[in-house]
């Protein structure tokens, strides 16, 4: 089950956004985020928004998704009048290479014809390795994909049965190395450390796989149980144990120890790149405060303090799209203290870190205390910005609430 929308005011039929928000548009980074709610089987751990042909039955297809994707995206144009072009296009899902070569080939199309992409724009799939080939990663190179992410969770069988992830443990690497080899620029993979089962040695031959793939970049999260999962009700049934915050510690800086050895550094808490070109640069306009249209089922947006998402059921939203309305289910405009709070949040995650001007004389204070308890870099805050130690990213949320 997917995890519930967020409560909000209601969205306008036409989707028009209030003046102020338009006002600033451009001069922050813009983004198009595309949600692709397909996936041939559920992952126990997963609460995205998602579907399988079963859940979905004849009521959405990938041929109606693409042309309810069309007319948001026409919609989006209308919007933001004289958008720019995109600096960044990431598809995500759900599983983006079901839709094959082609299919990501034209929604690409659709984002080109509707706002252009500025050069040297970021272009990133999200894909199954079981479903990509030489040719699929070939034929994306040739579309104008410039970056690849890969779901390869672990390269223990025992641990991706657990996940109830259908790939083989071997297949992520060889699909990394293909990807590279069709000339696609920048590959991703992501693994998922403490799942019940995981031994220390299974997450060091994970990661000693990563490293053989030679990717330059690497998302590692610890698994969470997410309500109304599969693996929810298996923890809750007493069939698997709750992850344990100290193992989840104790994988994290694991992972940051292989990998940095290896000349891929963090530069956010769950994301390590080989160098400042290989960094994600779509996910660093979200953690930037920056601009994105989020279209699909599901998907979420955000421009100049207003944010919105969609209805989750793609036959809803294609025939909202159909009847000529906005997907939009719901939006709010973020207060100052909100976006404050948002930038803390989410600055503070950077290795770059937050500027201390962003806080208020109460704030400070905490982040000279937060240096006392090895939270926080000394040097750094004597620079004038709160950086992160290596304690400190595994509490990062306790820092945010004593920082907000």
């Amino acid at each position: 089950m997917a995890a519930a929308l967020p409560e909000g005011d209601p969205a306008p039929p036409d989707g028009a956004l209030p003046a102020p928000a338009l006002s600033g548009l451009g001069a922050r980074p813009f983004g198009v985020y595309v949600h692709v709610p397909f996936c041939a089987s559920r992952c126990g751990y997963c609460d995205f928004n998602t579907y399988t042909p079963g859940e979905l039955g004849g009521s959405a297809s990938p041929e109606s998704w693409l042309a309810g994707l069309r007319h948001e995206l026409a919609l989006a144009g209308r919007v933001l009048g004289s958008a720019p072009r995109a600096d960044t296009v990431f598809v995500g899902g759900g599983t983006p290479s079901l839709l094959g070569a082609n299919g990501l080939a034209a929604v690409l199309d659709v984002v080109r014809d509707t706002f252009g992409l500025a050069d040297g724009a970021e272009v990133t799939t999200e894909s199954n390795p079981e479903s990509t080939s030489p040719a699929f990663f070939a034929e994306l190179a040739d579309a104008g994909y410039t970056r690849v992410s890969l779901g390869m969770q672990s390269a223990a069988r025992h641990v991706l049965t657990v996940l109830d992830r259908k790939h083989t443990p071997g297949r992520a690497v060889a699909a990394a190395k293909e990807a590279r080899a069709a000339g696609i620029g920048h590959v991703n993979l992501d693994l998922i450390y403490g799942t019940p089962g995981e031994r220390p040695e299974d997450l060091a031959a994970s990661l000693d796989a990563v490293l053989e793939a030679g990717v330059d970049h690497v998302s590692a999260y610890a698994l969470i149980v997410e309500e109304g999962t599969a693996l929810a009700r298996r923890v809750r049934r007493g069939e698997l144990p709750m992850p344990d915050d100290d193992v989840l510690a104790d994988r994290y800086e694991q992972v940051d120890a292989a990998l940095t050895a290896a000349g891929l550094h963090w530069y956010e808490v769950s994301n390590w790149a080989a160098s400042a070109p290989a960094r994600c640069r779509h996910n660093l306009g979200y953690w930037l405060g920056g601009d994105w249209w989020g279209a699909g089922p599901g998907a979420h947006s955000h421009v100049g303090g207003v944010r919105w998402w969609n209805v989750k059921h793609p036959a809803r939203y294609t025939a909202l799209l159909a009847e000529g309305h906005s997907p939009a289910a719901g939006r709010e405009t973020l207060s100052a203290d909100d976006r404050r709070v948002e930038r803390v949040l989410l600055e503070l995650r950077l290795a770059e870190g937050l500027p201390v001007t962003a806080l208020d004389s109460d704030a400070v204070t905490e982040a000279r205390a937060a240096v006392v308890d090895g939270l926080l870099d000394e040097r750094a805050l004597a620079a004038g910005r709160c950086v992160l130690t290596s304690r400190g990213r595994l509490l990062a949320d306790a820092v945010v609430r004593r920082l907000t």
